[in-house]
């Protein structure tokens, strides 16, 4: 069930996939609506549609915002938790691709963008953040003229303004009345058709099929993810077998009412279908489908083996079942604009899954080995972060920021914060060189703040919080992180761990507008000579800055030397990242040296709080794999 690719260009919404049927009257109803309001909630049971709906909604009101159509997907926010405004502030910030490096609150930074665009905002899956949704609506709507937002929720938000329009099932067959030919089915016989033709091909369309799949539709209320899981079933059941078997499962419904739902007809008929879904499963597709609940915005196939093998499921079987549930419409299979293919699940279906992993005993096993293999993956990038592979690691944290953030949100909520310092500390070139400087604030502020006992992950992770605190221009922050990462890299007597510390105090020192002292802090370190794998972007990071540095104490000749012996030490390790500071370095002197007189007109250097501008850029050329 794959109705739009996991990447997409921004201001636009994603590409659909499978063919949209129907909903001609709803469309026409949110249009007017947005109109008429900047605030539009669509509302209703899960399953009935109003993402697709949304998307539809928003792609034919694209020309009307010059400023493009923003998508937001809030499902991957855990929905255990107390979930803030500025929080999620933070997560639309991310959405809409902002580049802001300050310490300002999220919700000023998006609300001073937003101020003078024209734009709609499509807020999806907004049931578990109602409150911080509404707050957050309210102060942007209020900052921004131009702005309109769309959201979908299974309950109103009960902002101020808010036009709430509840989207129904698909029109069914009434009783007794006969059935239309192809092109005159009501919509919910349409989309069963449709779906069936892709399940299976030679499926039969005559007056008889019909008549049956009316009955069937009927029988599904008109939900159009109960009826696509249905559809899904006709490689292995006749129409007649189909329509047998959901007879059955509802008998057992009439006789116990509380057995799916919270007794509203149209929760029980889809909770139902999915449970009849879940027995068709195999047991071991079944296993699957509750081990993928604890992703977090989908994942790749070797994830989905490293977490959700084990016991009777091996790791060799997992990507035939993934296949399996994809066909069944359980899954979804999504391209990904780096060339991989990604799973993800719908909220209804991964919300079953969830409650079947916890009635297995195994929701907090299962947790834990996503933290680990996280972790474990932070690992790998952080020690291979200096190097060919570079790119690819800058496009892992950015498709996979999601799970990193849940692992982080398991071990904040569990009590695992010596996990979280670990991982926090890891992901350092995610919150510096990736974008997500804000995010890693986020986390390991938390984390330092209730872990004080001494040792190699508080160290790690108070060096990881420096530096994104020099990504927002925070010298106070940076100054008081790098002084206790000092006493820790003192202690330790490593070398590396003594010029990342020198990164943190030559750049609190050249924060609070004093560059001659962070040469002398700098010179003090032997950065052009690798000590060792750990910390090895702190030196190419001293070096870099010390160029700037250079540039600044109008130092030209020795600017450019450091610029190219740099240059010459990336090329050598196929490193990218620190070389265009390298490359930028050489422009700023060669723009200074050519008029001494007058500053050169440059960006601002990388110790400069940066505000927010344009969108963040994503990393040069997706890698057509990941690391090996």
């Amino acid at each position: 069930m794959e109705f739009y690719r996991g990447d997409w260009p921004a201001g636009e919404v994603p590409e659909e996939t499978t063919g949209f049927v129907g909903r001609r009257a709803e469309l026409i109803r949110a249009g007017c609506a947005l109109q008429e309001t900047r605030l539009v909630t669509l509302t209703g049971v899960g399953g009935v549609g109003k993402t697709r709906l949304a998307l539809r909604a928003a792609a034919g009101l694209r020309a009307t915002f010059p400023d493009g159509v923003w998508l937001v997907e809030l499902s991957p926010v855990p929905r255990t938790g107390r979930h803030d405004t500025e929080l999620l502030a933070l997560i639309v910030m991310e959405a809409l691709r902002l580049a802001d490096q300050t310490t300002r609150p999220a919700t000023e930074v998006v609300a001073e963008w937003l101020a003078d665009k024209r734009l709609l905002l499509l807020l999806d899956c907004c049931e578990h953040l109602t409150a911080p949704c509404a707050d957050l609506v309210g102060d942007l709507l209020s900052a921004a003229p131009g702005l309109r937002i769309l959201a979908t929720s299974r309950q109103p938000l009960s902002a101020r303004d808010e036009r709430v329009m509840t989207v129904p099932p698909l029109p069914v067959p009434r009783p007794g009345r006969p059935q239309g030919g192809p092109g005159q089915e009501e919509d919910a016989v349409a989309l069963f058709l449709q779906r069936a033709a892709d399940a299976a091909p030679g499926l039969a369309t005559d007056a008889a099929a019909r008549a049956v799949v009316a009955e069937i539709c009927v029988r599904l209320e008109g939900l159009p993810l109960a009826i696509e899981l249905a559809a899904a079933r006709l490689p292995e059941l006749t129409l007649d077998q189909l329509r047998a078997d959901l007879h059955s499962r509802f008998e057992v419904l009439a006789a116990d009412p509380e057995a799916y739902g919270d007794g509203e007809p149209r929760h029980q008929a889809l909770r139902t279908t999915i449970g009849w879904s879940h027995e068709l499963c195999a047991p071991l597709e079944r296993l699957l489908w509750a081990r993928l609940s604890v992703f977090a915005g989908g994942c790749d196939r070797e994830a989905a083996q490293a977490v959700c093998a084990g016991g009777p499921l091996s790791a060799e079987e997992v990507p035939r079942l993934l296949d399996g549930l994809v066909a069944k419409s359980l899954l979804q299979r999504r391209a990904h604009v780096t060339g991989t293919v990604r799973y993800a699940m719908l909220d209804t279906v991964r919300e079953f899954g969830a409650d079947w992993l916890a009635g297995l005993g195994e929701a907090g096993a299962i947790a834990r080995r996503h933290r680990d293999h996280f972790l474990a993956l932070a690992r790998r990038a952080d020690a291979e972060w200096v190097g060919p592979h570079q790119v690819a690691w800058c496009w892992r944290a950015v498709v996979d920021h999601a799970n990193f953030r849940a692992a982080l949100d398991h071990c904040l909520t569990e009590g695992e914060e010596q996990a979280a310092l670990e991982l926090g500390g890891a992901l350092w070139f995610s919150w510096f060189a990736c974008g997500y400087a804000r995010a890693g604030r986020h986390y390991l502020d938390r984390a330092l703040a209730r872990w004080t006992d001494p040792g190699p992950a508080r160290s790690r992770a108070v060096w990881a919080c420096g530096v994104a605190a020099v990504a927002q221009g925070d010298a106070h922050t940076t100054a008081r992180l790098g002084k206790e990462f000092r006493v820790c890299a003192e202690a330790a007597g490593s070398p590396a761990m003594l010029t990342a510390a020198a990164y943190l105090d030559g750049l609190g020192l050249l924060l609070h507008g004093q560059p001659a002292e962070a040469a002398a802090v700098f010179d003090a370190t032997d950065y052009t000579r690798a000590h060792s794998s750990a910390y090895a972007g702190a030196r190419l990071m001293v070096w870099a800055t010390r160029g700037f540095v250079h540039v600044a104490l109008g130092e030209f000749a020795d600017a450019a030397a450091a610029a190219d012996a740099l240059r010459t030490e990336c090329g050598r390790r196929g490193e990218r990242w620190a070389r265009a500071w390298a490359t930028t370095s050489t422009g700023w002197r060669n723009a200074a040296s050519a008029d001494r007189r007058r500053p050169p007109c440059t960006p601002a250097p990388p110790w400069r709080a940066r505000p927010c501008s344009t969108t963040a850029s994503v990393p040069p050329q997706p890698p057509t794999c990941w690391p090996p």
